[in-house]
């Protein structure tokens, strides 16, 4: 069993939000939000609706891939509830970043999210969520998250025997919040905490972790019957860690691997509010005070952004200007690069009178 093995930085490439405005922004908005097909329909109803980017344009991701993600690919999330006996539909929209997806990709998710949002009347509260570090309100949305490489033309519906590439998948967590990644192809991403899975195609190995939970082994468990059902004539097995195992064991290659640094951020209690204005004809970013922030030192003529160490809120006023209220996403993104602030930190925009995580972060 291979020991620990060192971190390297996160090396997630942050999105240059300077794509609002530009060249790929107006490649994008050739079409207003009334009439991009991919919004007809959406948030008519409680449910969760998913879409990919591909080359600019927003497609319908298949229902029954709903919580697989490819690193190579940006998608967006929308989630329409309501709450108790209300009938009025409510909205959390998110756009998902993989850490392989290129500019293009993510700065056309983000100016498309905003754009939904225009479609559904301003009513949404708006997220941005990257890879490997996904809300708790992101994942509540699915029993597992899968984190494949490669982009979903490379997806593993069909399996050719001969030309197969195998794959190993761990499962972490706990609870309903399963996350299915894959990692890298060798024995040392092997630990006794958590569940794998080995995919060689027509064969496939669940080995359980001594200290892995239920959920993650009744998650994998349920992944290789769904893959045995996919795939005529596949197999799938069980195995505990310490058991003789070679069809597992001799199927990886034991090879050094630097994995992923899984830096969450801290949260200090102390929070940082910024002031964003555009009357003095620019937009001007201006600290307010750092330490406690209350819900009185948010005011309707304004956009601020609230930093608590783990995430950046965006807090439109309903009297802020149009231009205020529609780069919320970009101040973020400025804040963030030049505050040396981890890229990749979980950006909520919430207008005033919205309900969101940021009731529970004022004071």
């Amino acid at each position: 069993m291979a020991g620990l093995v060192k971190a390297k930085k996160y090396d997630w490439k942050d999105s240059n939000m300077a794509l609002f405005g530009s060249d790929t922004e107006r490649q994008v908005k050739k079409e207003s939000a009334m009439t991009e097909p991919a919004w007809q329909g959406a948030g008519t109803e409680p449910g969760l609706q998913i879409w990919r980017i591909v080359k600019f344009q927003v497609t319908d991701w298949p229902k029954e891939d709903y919580g697989k993600f490819y690193n190579g690919d940006s998608y967006i999330v929308l989630y329409t509830y309501k709450e108790g006996d209300s009938e009025d539909l409510k909205y959390d929209l998110h756009f998902w970043i993989g850490k392989n997806s290129s500019q293009d990709e993510y700065g056309t998710a983000a100016y498309k999210t905003v754009e939904l949002d225009t479609y559904l009347d301003d009513k949404a509260v708006q997220h941005r969520e990257v890879q490997g570090h996904e809300s708790e309100r992101f994942k509540s949305y699915f029993n597992a998250i899968q984190l494949l490489e490669g982009g979903a033309e490379t997806g593993f519906r069909h399996v050719e025997p001969v030309e197969y590439k195998p794959r190993l998948l761990q499962f972490n967590g706990k609870g309903r919040h399963i996350t299915v990644k894959e990692v890298p192809f060798t024995e040392k991403s092997l630990n006794s905490d958590d569940v794998f899975v080995l995919d060689k195609g027509l064969e496939i190995i669940q080995w359980n972790g001594a200290g892995a939970n239920g959920m993650e082994k009744i998650k994998a468990q349920q992944f290789c019957q769904q893959l045995e059902a996919e795939r005529s004539g596949a197999s799938n097995s069980v195995v505990e860690e310490g058991s003789r195992a070679p069809a597992f064991y001799d199927g990886l290659p034991d090879e050094d691997v630097e994995m992923e640094e899984e830096d969450e951020g801290v949260e200090t209690g102390d929070k940082t509010l910024m002031k964003v204005s555009d009357a003095g004809g620019q937009i001007e970013m201006t600290e307010v005070k750092t330490g406690t922030v209350t819900k009185d030192d948010l005011t309707s003529d304004d956009v601020f952004l609230v930093d608590n160490g783990l995430q950046v809120f965006v807090y439109v006023g309903a009297n802020a200007s149009p231009a205020e209220k529609r780069n919320g996403f970009p101040y973020a993104h400025k804040y963030i690069q030049e505050n040396n602030r981890k890229p990749f930190m979980h950006v909520t925009v919430v207008k005033e009178g919205q309900q969101s995580e940021l009731d529970n972060v004022l004071a």
